[in-house]
């Protein structure tokens, strides 16, 4: 079982699942609303014809999100970055320590948000947000700027030697899925939704 990531939601629950798709437009408005109540004009574009170019679906194992934040966590802190499949167990557990001690920073759209439900919209803001538990948002309410993933991803990107071959297989999947339902959000005005 894995993580599945979607740009542009609507379109595919209105084409395969119509209950679906009234559910996600109920948690679009919830989200929406509880946005505007912290200050952010943003809602889902509503479904007005066939899928635009800018929609996106895709996903990998829980896994490889957790070993993306380990290469974030250590070229933010200057440490050597190396494949986690060539470290030991126990050099993988230290460094998901540091992933939580820089993720209780609340500052990391990366770090800050579900590992397997949630949104990151199309607004450029500073940190991370918190909804409250009352705005009913998937996720535990903990919402991500598309730009500002976009940002972090693209920081790291020679870490993991992206431009040239190397071992940073899981890494390179699940950052190149990020990376790429971030630019279709932007472009497209969607949410990247977890679920």
């Amino acid at each position: 079982m894995g993580l599945s990531i979607s740009v542009g939601l609507l379109y595919d629950q209105a084409r395969n699942d119509a209950e679906g798709l009234d559910g996600h437009r109920r948690a679009f408005a919830r989200l929406g609303q509880a946005l505007m109540a912290e200050g952010i004009s943003w809602h889902e574009p509503e479904i007005t014809g066939p899928p635009p170019a800018h929609t996106f679906s895709g996903g990998f194992p829980y896994g490889y999100l957790t070993q993306l934040r380990r290469i974030l966590v250590l070229t933010n802190l200057g440490e050597p970055v190396t494949p986690a499949l060539a470290v030991s167990e126990r050099q993988y557990d230290l460094d998901c320590e540091k992933i939580r001690e820089e993720m209780s920073m609340l500052t990391s759209h990366l770090l800050c948000h579900s590992d397997h439900a949630g949104y990151y919209v199309p607004v450029d803001f500073d940190d991370p947000l918190f909804l409250p538990d009352e705005a009913k948002v998937e996720g535990a309410g903990m919402v991500g700027s598309s730009q500002r993933l976009l940002a972090e991803l693209s920081g790291i990107a020679s870490s993991m030697g992206l431009a040239t071959d190397g071992p940073f297989e899981t890494e390179r999947i699940a950052w190149y899925q990020l990376y790429r339902a971030c630019l279709a959000s932007i472009a497209g005005g969607h949410a990247v939704v977890f679920h």
